[in-house]
């Protein structure tokens, strides 16, 4: 299934996210605040985890085709604000040189071997969008001043998880199931579950003139993206169906 946004795009994408999760970042009172989408986590947690991930994400693509990922550690990430601020943009900066070094068909190390999306530098930058767009609403809230995705980013973010965190060949252990999610801005995705493992596909605009689905779901692009990664609740979206199997997909591990 292939990506709706250019690889130049992503990049710019990806940098655009970064600077909003920077503005957050210095209209925070304090680093010590908690993250409530991610209560584990301080702000300074959640900074931390950006930078070191996209140091060790620009080192596994300017590795190229390996077998694990770059072994390679981060400077340590400064408590001062203006620093750490500094030190996450440098990461920022080192991952999106890596990618354009590369470029967007370069093979490179993955953790989502068994899924529908290539181990490529692009299929690297596409889901990297999303961790920095995903991150960057954590940061949003934890100040106050949440924002919704961009419409480009929260579209390709439904197909990205998809096809990528979703999508394997490792065997569903349930009834098989038909999963249909339907975003308001107009497009479907139709997502298959069977002992053959997890297969997504994009669905005519409502998924006119198809089966029934087993489940299925109605929300912007964004409230998708945000119930994939766990920000939102099932009840947040309009759902039809048997709501019990979006239980299981949230339980299931079929380690991609």
């Amino acid at each position: 299934m292939d990506g709706t946004v250019e690889f130049a795009d992503l990049l710019r994408l990806m940098d655009e996210r970064s600077t909003a999760f920077q503005a957050a970042l210095a209209a925070a009172p304090t680093l010590d605040a908690q993250v409530p989408t991610c209560p584990e986590w301080t702000l300074f947690d959640l900074v931390q985890h950006l930078g070191e991930g996209r140091h060790r994400w620009a080192a596994t693509v300017a590795a190229g085709p390996a077998d694990g990922p770059a072994a390679v550690s981060a400077p340590p990430a400064p408590r001062q604000r203006e620093a750490l601020m500094a030190w996450y943009a440098a990461s920022v900066r080192e991952l999106l040189s890596s990618l354009r070094a590369a470029g967007p068909d370069r093979g490179c190390w993955t953790w989502w071997g068994r899924s529908q999306s290539p181990r490529t530098s692009g299929a690297v930058a596409r889901h990297q969008l999303q961790q920095l767009a995903v991150h960057t609403y954590d940061a949003q809230v934890t100040v106050g001043a949440p924002q919704p995705l961009p419409g480009e980013v929260a579209l390709d973010g439904v197909e990205e998880f998809l096809t990528t965190c979703c999508a394997t060949t490792t065997p569903w252990p349930h009834k098989p199931a038909v999963v249909d999610y339907h975003a308001t801005e107009g497009r479907s995705w139709r997502v298959l579950l069977s002992a053959d493992g997890a297969r997504a596909t994009r669905l005519p605009s409502g998924g006119a003139g198809l089966e029934a689905a087993d489940v299925a779901a109605w929300g912007t692009a964004h409230e998708l993206v945000m119930f994939f990664y766990g920000r939102i609740r099932t009840e947040s979206l309009r759902t039809e169906g048997d709501r019990g199997i979006f239980d299981q997909l949230i339980a299931w591990d079929p380690g991609v």
